[in-house]
């Protein structure tokens, strides 16, 4: 018997990476949220990897605590090794990465949720719609509840339907040995949204005490560690606890026992119908796609403080779990291991995301909002993002207000949501710094200073952390306006400084600015000419010398992105009829249809929409608008 349970704004169906951003942005911005969830012991569950961030993940974590997101916030309170990766290269690609006590994480992001005072978190399942009118008003519950909302987000992660496979054996099942949701698939195609197989997979954990590291390379968190969320920025993280990584190689002998049994992996016995992710395969497609290479990368990865679990990384599989206990064994190091977890691939339900528009409202469903896993991506980043945008939106919408839409050229967010929607995809899509074309200006780094202040027009970014924000915006400014005061006169004795320093002379006066922008010189060297500086925060004094170092490829992607927004400014109606415009291929005139797209700029990016299409559908609108301008001349 169907009851009505609760009536909120917003009921979010699952409490995973996404569905607690988009929790938590609908109920810190005033809105009462039910957040629905299989198992309050699965609330931000770490069930693939025990880290946060790394290359392009780490942009989005920024990224969501500059717009007022908790992720950030989460991994610094909970991680035990922080790392950024890429050091050694340009600003653009340096990219944060933190392990984490899973079980912390898990505890913290729990207390988070229970704390905030307009969420209900409530374990139950959610198997269908409630429909009032033909239109989506909350979900029915498998116990008969009813929650009733106005706005409806889909964060089901790995859950639809879920199928783990091991070999030969195969079972329904969540991750991680959760229960899987096995119900609400049908009403998602009941409202005419085609679904399709996905495909991930997770490593063994193995205890610690059964591992030989004496011959693996130790791997060490930062000395100088690097916090993700902004408001931890001026902390001092010097005393915290790092536990250390380690590195060690599969060997041929692993590989002969793959290769002998790989008849038996899920895969090749087409148990699976999903595509996996081409960006963390298993170590079976490892081997099989690289059979030139003799061994493997493999790390170690301890899961907590107060657990022996070790987390394999570079050996996921589907292999039964005999195969996969001796191949382990072959792994310098793992001879003498023993499993504690084995490793698994599980496939589950996603839509296609083409069907979403860029707020992540369903096109032909309106209320309805998709975030995470479901929509095709990995990775607890890409959810959370997803999940932080979709709930900003549900909130926005009740309140009548214009979507948040990030362009490409704003945030690695809008390159994420852009791809899904405009692209699609047909494996798990991964976040990577390779995908965003203006990377130069999407640093880490400065991700508040791109999206705090549209944070806080929605209504995320409370007082506390916009405080912090300005001062540091205005120190930033105010030390690049100082630096740009400072003139460096000709003199003998600067010109013998510049020379210990190893640079070039000086012929004309010259602001201390322009010394910075030299590739020997760098604001710590530069003291000797600028004794009365102020003491400033490290990280304002990175961003400084960032924006003054690489000032002039800014200013060149900068006038690339003045390009990218007039085609994005050209906007196309949601009901425009592409296949009554001659000139346009079929293919791009059903591409076009099926995917509505917001702007000429995204219609651009659609595959199979080519440049000669484009220049078609800009002719077409010059013409309407001549028609227009010339219709109001004759009135």
């Amino acid at each position: 018997m169907n009851f009505i349970a609760k009536t909120v704004d917003i009921v979010v169906v699952g409490a995973g990476h996404a569905g607690c951003e988009a929790a938590l942005a609908g109920a810190r911005m005033g809105h009462k949220v039910a957040l629905l969830t299989i198992n309050l012991n699965s609330i931000a569950a770490m069930n693939c990897n025990p880290n946060v961030g790394g290359t392009g993940k780490g942009h989005l974590v920024r990224e969501i605590d500059a717009l007022g997101g908790e992720i950030g916030r989460n991994i610094d309170k909970t991680f035990i090794q922080s790392r950024m990766l890429n050091s050694s290269k340009g600003p653009a690609v340096h990219s944060l990465r933190a392990q984490a006590d899973k079980w912390n994480y898990h505890r913290a992001m729990k207390m988070t949720l229970e704390d905030e005072e307009n969420l209900y978190l409530i374990q139950d399942e959610a198997v269908s719609f409630y429909m009032e009118d033909d239109d989506v008003r909350g979900i029915v519950c498998k116990s008969g509840a009813i929650y009733r909302a106005k706005k409806t987000v889909l964060a089901t992660g790995t859950y639809l339907r879920g199928r783990v496979f091991m070999g030969e054996v195969n079972y329904s099942s969540g991750p991680d040995g959760m229960q899987p949701a096995n119900y609400l698939t049908e009403s998602i195609e009941g409202l005419g949204i085609p679904t399709m197989r996905m495909k991930t997979g997770t490593p063994a954990r193995v205890h610690r005490d059964s591992i030989d590291f004496s011959n693996m390379e130790v791997q060490k968190g930062d000395e100088e560690i690097h916090p993700f969320s902004f408001s931890n920025f001026d902390k001092d993280f010097s005393g915290k606890e790092q536990i250390d990584c380690y590195l060690t190689y599969t060997t041929p002998e692993c590989h002969d026992i793959i290769r002998k049994n790989i008849h038996r992996s899920a895969m090749a016995m087409g148990d699976i119908e999903g595509i996996g992710p081409r960006y963390c395969p298993s170590i079976e497609d490892k081997v099989t796609r690289f059979g030139d290479r003799d061994h493997h990368q493999v790390f170690l990865e301890p899961e907590g403080l107060l657990t022996k679990e070790i987390y394999v990384q570079g050996v996921s599989s589907s292999l039964p779990v005999e195969v996969q206990m001796a191949l382990y064994k072959k792994i310098e190091g793992l001879e003498h291991c023993e499993f504690m977890r084995p490793a698994y691939a599980i496939e589950y339900d996603a839509i296609d995301a083409t069907r979403l528009d860029r707020s992540l409202e369903v096109m032909e469903v309106k209320n309805l909002y998709m975030a995470g896993q479901i929509n095709g991506s990995s990775g607890y980043e890409e959810a959370a993002a997803q999940g932080l945008v979709a709930g900003i939106n549900a909130a926005l919408s009740i309140e009548g207000r214009d979507p948040l839409i990030l362009r490409r050229d704003q945030a690695y967010i809008g390159v994420l949501i852009d791809d899904l929607v405009t692209k699609g995809t047909r494996e798990p899509y991964r976040m990577m710094t390779s995908r965003a074309e203006y990377r130069l200006t999407l640093r880490q780094d400065n991700a508040d200073l791109r999206l705090t202040d549209i944070g806080r027009e929605i209504g995320l970014v409370k007082d506390e952390q916009y405080a912090m924000f300005v001062a540091r915006r205005d120190a930033i400014d105010e030390e690049t306006e100082r630096l740009a005061s400072i003139r460096i006169n000709p003199t003998e004795e600067n010109i013998e400084k510049l020379a210990e320093l190893g640079s070039a002379t000086l012929r004309n006066a010259t602001p201390l600015l322009n010394l910075m922008q030299r590739p020997e010189l760098n604001y710590d060297n530069l003291a000797v000419f600028d004794e009365d500086r102020p003491a400033l925060p490290r990280h304002v004094i990175e961003e400084v010398e960032t924006n003054i170092r690489y000032k002039g490829y800014i200013d060149k992607q900068m006038a690339q992105i003045q390009k990218f927004r007039k085609m994005e400014n050209k906007k196309l109606s949601k009901d425009l009829d592409y296949m009554s415009i001659g000139g346009l291929r079929n293919e791009a005139k059903e591409k076009l249809m099926n995917i509505r797209p917001e702007s000429v700029g995204q219609a651009g990016r659609i595959s199979g929409v080519s440049p000669a299409d484009i220049n078609v559908l800009l002719i077409y609108l010059e013409q309407k608008s001549r028609e227009a301008r010339n219709g109001l001349g004759d009135a």
